[in-house]
């Protein structure tokens, strides 16, 4: 059976997409940790689109996983025509001050796991000369943001991986897409320890201009409609990341060092 396969897809961005590419008639396979969510939501998806959604409840911050993963759909008799590599959480504080094992688990989720996923399911699409990868990055990907340091730089290789294999998967009619969205109305500020003052400190609370989930994914579809290889969400970040490239690393990572002591009065 087709499928489109979906890491992180037990909420935020990732069950956004699940939800419309489902609308659009996509067989799913949900990925991610929580079980009961993604049954939970296998079920809502089939009923309300009358496609077929799978699940599997796996840990893609643990070495393995990723292959596990491939071996189970390949178990599963499931050709992924589709791979979203939305699956990806952050940390903020000071960097020596974080446990050094779950930055090493993030690198594993954010960058290990993704490069496995689309190396092991990358084979089959060239194989057939067809297929669609889309990598989720992050608006962080454009500049180093101290405080968030580790987070920021897992993203950035996230970019830089999705840009070149875009063009390394040409020749074989495997279109490949970056999407990189900015601060979303999700749990990510939750999961990575955010809803305190190092929060406040970077700037991640919500406002008016914080794009929802359902925004995301709608200007993702619209981006992928037009055969387009990248996108930034959000008018706000695409100003933003404009802006950024104009200004050496060096001074936008001391221009956030500061404001965030600033912030904090230190």
């Amino acid at each position: 059976m087709k499928i489109t396969l979906i890491t992180g897809a037990s909420g935020g961005i990732g069950e956004a997409i699940a939800n419309r590419l489902a609308k659009r008639k996509h067989n799913i396979l949900l990925v991610a940790r929580n079980e009961a969510k993604l049954k939970t939501l296998a079920g809502q998806l089939a009923k309300e689109h009358q496609v077929s959604v799978e699940y599997i409840s796996t840990d893609l911050s643990k070495a393995g996983a990723a292959q596990n993963l491939f071996e189970e759909t390949q178990a599963r008799k499931l050709e992924v025509e589709m791979l979203i590599n939305n699956a990806g959480v952050g940390s903020g504080g000071e960097f020596a001050a974080l446990s050094v094992q779950s930055e090493l688990d993030m690198l594993q989720l954010n960058i290990s796991s993704l490069v496995s996923l689309t190396h092991l399911f990358l084979q089959p699409m060239k194989a057939r000369n067809s297929g669609t990868i889309i990598n989720v990055a992050s608006v962080a990907s454009f500049m180093p943001i101290p405080y968030m340091t580790t987070y920021s730089a897992s993203k950035v290789f996230v970019r830089h991986f999705t840009q070149a294999l875009t063009q390394e998967c040409k020749p074989y009619n495997v279109h490949v897409m970056l999407l990189c969205p900015g601060l979303t109305k999700t749990n990510f500020n939750s999961a990575a320890g955010l809803e305190n003052e190092i929060g406040k400190g970077l700037g991640t609370e919500y406002s008016g201009s914080t794009q929802t989930p359902g925004q995301v994914a709608d200007e993702m579809l619209k981006a992928l409609d037009k055969r387009k290889h990248y996108i930034v969400s959000g008018r706000i970040n695409r100003m933003a990341t404009r802006l950024s490239a104009l200004f050496p690393n060096a001074v936008l990572a001391k221009s956030f060092a500061n404001s965030y002591r600033k912030k904090l009065g230190n």
